[in-house]
């Protein structure tokens, strides 16, 4: 919460006390007095912090009580005399204000995203490219090309002036609400987020190269919902590139003003039956990794300078990783078939194309929320659902049938990444979301259990942790040894060391 927002509100509760609590006669000064100050604090956060709809009546109140109480101080006629069930119902209406704005003040907090715990400054880069060997699928316009945007995170020199905000393109956040079921303006106060990272600065001389990484969101995220990730590892000496997969994030907005929604959740139809839905994932999942494959073909064109960028020169193409939630993970994995990719990890999300290739043998770290391992430890156990819970789920045996085969391959997978130093974590009272940066936008998203009961800056910390462990070890040859079995620091990190 910011402090001038509070001072106002704080103010507001003041001034409904004052007409409350003291008598008629002896109100007049104070109120009008304190009415002046809640008017200052108001223009100060106008113009320091900025408005924002949650405030909405501390702003229409402290107006009120200026000019209602600066009638009363400077007018020469004796006050007329008001029926008190006006005045109960005034005040009556006041206070559900107040409360309905405490509510609002804490259900959507101005946060602070953690601060990246590594040496460097952070500096952040955005790029549109445009694969012109690809035709666009998804998009409205069949006829264009396959285009993205791609933000990259990278050590910087020690920047200046301010940071760049979190949400550079608020004009999406209408679009987030909507994926949310929420009004547009509901998310309108994350664009006063501010980020740790400098837009355009210099990259660090500190090291002749830096190990890239690739990124990606989940089935209708954000670049943006990935912050928090890409500046901490930034700030330990990585390149760290995340991919706005066109028309499967929520928004994304293009340099001519150009914007894109989801499109790929209407693909899957409720009336589909499953391996209809496979193989509409599959074909999705394919557009995905060609994502990368085409972004990483683009960093070694701005490595040689081909594409004028802060990073010319600084990219270590000879060790590159990658990453992902949900649906992002399953793409790190499979991505991770190019052999110029060594290593990656997938963040809560199951694979695709599992048939389609024989398994991966690199490294690659599986790190799970709670409630997804549980259900791969279902399959491990060979337990069925009753007929009870496939009710309550929604589902049928034959339906949960094929889920089972295919998350046998799935743990199969996971097994032969393991025989090759990849490792199975998952982590307790953690949920799907808890991956991202959602967690931190509302505590209202623990209270419904879309995130878990783990608060939300110990599971950023924890994630980061273990992440970049991986990522030193592989490609730094360095560190380790939170790979190496579990640690007191860390006792919500749980080891799958059996996946049969």
């Amino acid at each position: 919460m910011r402090l001038f927002e509070l001072l106002l509100f704080l103010s507001n509760i003041g001034l409904f006390a004052c007409t409350v609590l003291l008598k008629k006669g002896r109100r007049k000064t104070p109120v009008f007095v304190a009415s002046g100050i809640a008017t200052l604090l108001l223009v100060i956060h106008w113009t320091v912090e900025g408005y924002r709809v949650q405030l909405l009546f501390p702003y229409g109140l402290t107006i009120l009580f200026l000019v209602v109480s600066g009638f009363s101080y400077f007018k020469k006629i004796g006050p007329k005399k008001i029926p008190r069930f006006i005045w109960g119902t005034a005040y009556t209406a006041i206070a559900v204000m107040l409360a309905v704005t405490a509510i609002l003040m804490y259900a959507f907090p101005v946060f602070k995203l953690p601060e990246p715990t590594g040496g460097f400054k952070v500096g952040t880069q955005t790029f549109h490219f445009v694969d012109t060997h690809r035709k666009e699928i998804y998009g409205e316009d069949r006829e264009g090309h396959r285009e993205l945007m791609v933000q990259v995170w990278y050590p910087a020199q020690a920047g200046t002036g301010k940071y760049a905000p979190f949400i550079p393109e608020p004009r999406i956040l209408s679009y987030m609400a909507a994926d949310y079921g929420l009004p547009g303006f509901t998310f309108g106060h994350l664009r006063y987020v501010s980020s740790h990272t400098y837009s355009g600065a210099e990259v660090s001389p500190a090291q002749k190269s830096y190990p890239l990484i690739l990124a990606n969101p989940g089935n209708g995220s954000s670049r943006f919902l990935h912050t928090s990730q890409a500046e901490d590892l930034a700030s330990h000496g990585y390149i760290v590139a995340v991919i706005d997969h066109t028309y499967n994030t929520f928004a994304t907005e293009f340099p001519d003003g150009r914007i894109t929604t989801s499109t790929t959740n209407d693909l899957f139809s409720p009336d589909n039956d499953y391996r209809t839905g496979i193989e509409i994932r599959d074909k999705l999942g394919k557009v995905l990794t060609g994502d990368v494959a085409f972004a990483l073909d683009q960093f070694e064109l701005i490595q040689s300078g081909q594409i004028p960028s802060q990073i010319k020169g600084k990219i270590d193409l000879g060790h590159v990783g990658v990453f992902g939630h949900s649906i992002g993970g399953a793409t790190a994995y499979d991505a991770a078939y190019d052999p110029r990719i060594a290593v990656g990890i997938d963040l809560d999300g199951g694979l695709y194309r599992l048939r389609d290739r024989e398994g991966l043998r690199k490294p690659f770290l599986f790190l799970n929320s709670e409630s997804y391992f549980e259900k791969l430890k279902m399959v491990m156990d060979n337990r069925v659902y009753t007929d009870a819970e496939l009710s309550r789920m929604g589902s049928t045996r034959e339906w949960e049938d094929q889920v089972t085969e295919d998350k046998k391959l799935e743990l199969e997978r996971m097994r032969e990444t393991v025989g090759v130093g990849g490792r199975v974590l998952y982590i307790e009272n953690t949920e799907h979301l808890n991956f991202t940066d959602v967690q931190f936008i509302s505590p209202i998203f623990k209270m419904l259990g879309v995130t878990g009961k783990i608060e939300p800056q110990r599971a950023d910390s924890v994630i980061n942790a273990y992440m970049l462990d991986f990522f030193d070890r592989y490609l730094k040859k360095q560190g380790g040894s939170l790979m190496k079995g579990p640690d007191s620091r860390f006792p919500e990190v749980k080891f799958v060391n059996s996946l049969s």
